[in-house]
């Protein structure tokens, strides 16, 4: 970010709409122009903005926080979660394909508009970027922001309020956070669709982690004892195959 740069303050931002711009989207392999209105209007929307798909924070932690966390975002109460960057349509749809995110919705601001209308377009030259927007999140209401977090205004990129976590927090301090859940499994396998599906079906959000990843017999038996597909672990503790987690979901529904 360069020194004459000058990001808002949240007090400045908290009760205004947020900017009425439209967003050329390619939903689909088709172009769709996207409304403020269409996205925001009627809704409680937490959107999180970060400089750029494939960067090192914002793939490896930023997006995939949020979702990993939207199912719980969505119990109380958010119904859509918005990542926005400075890049253009076909770079968001890669980006989001190959994170696996599928809880959240990309949203490309391609020329920067809805980023300058926030006061949040920086200039990062210094990294052959251009114009990109600066990391912040917020929770917006019906159009109008009622929460910003905005990262600290300093060189580098810094990453220390916008994230998924503080966000929930934010919206309900007593929410639960559910454990990590990780499936190895194998292609074609009849027990491994039947534990994703039950994972699925009850909003467990899990990584899946297959065989044609390398992750043969050998490495699965080494980590985990077995020999049999699928085993998945929850919060690092390993729960087993298909069987084990059609038990273990009817056990804890309605908790």
């Amino acid at each position: 970010m360069t020194s004459s740069t000058t990001i808002p303050s949240a007090d400045s931002l908290q009760g205004r709409p947020v900017p009425n711009v439209t967003f050329k989207a390619r939903p689909g392999d088709a172009w769709q122009d996207l409304s403020t209105d269409e996205l925001f209007k009627g809704k409680t929307v937490v959107v999180f903005s970060l400089p750029g798909a494939f960067t090192p924070t914002c793939s490896s932690t930023h997006l995939p926080r949020y979702n990993e966390l939207a199912p719980v975002l969505r119990a109380n109460g958010v119904d859509d979660i918005l990542c926005i960057s400075v890049n253009d349509a076909f770079v968001m749809n890669q980006w989001k394909a190959g994170q696996d995110a599928g809880n959240v919705t990309v949203i490309p601001d391609g020329n920067g508009d809805f980023t300058e209308g926030m006061g949040m377009l920086v200039d990062k030259r210094d990294l052959g970027f251009g114009k990109r927007s600066w990391r912040y999140s917020m929770l917006v209401k019906d159009g109008v922001i009622d929460k910003i977090f905005i990262e600290p205004q300093r060189e580098g990129d810094p990453f220390e309020v916008s994230d998924a976590d503080t966000m929930l927090s934010y919206i309900n301090p007593d929410a639960k956070i559910p454990e990590p859940v990780v499936m190895f499994s194998r292609p074609g396998c009849p027990h491994c669709a039947r534990a994703k599906a039950a994972l699925s079906d009850n909003g467990i959000v899990f990584t899946d982690i297959s065989e044609d990843q390398k992750i043969t017999t050998g490495v699965l038996r080494g980590l985990t004892g077995q020999l049999t597909w699928p085993q998945v672990f929850i919060g690092g503790k390993l729960i087993g195959g298909a069987d084990d987690v059609m038990a273990f979901v009817s056990s804890n529904q309605g908790r």
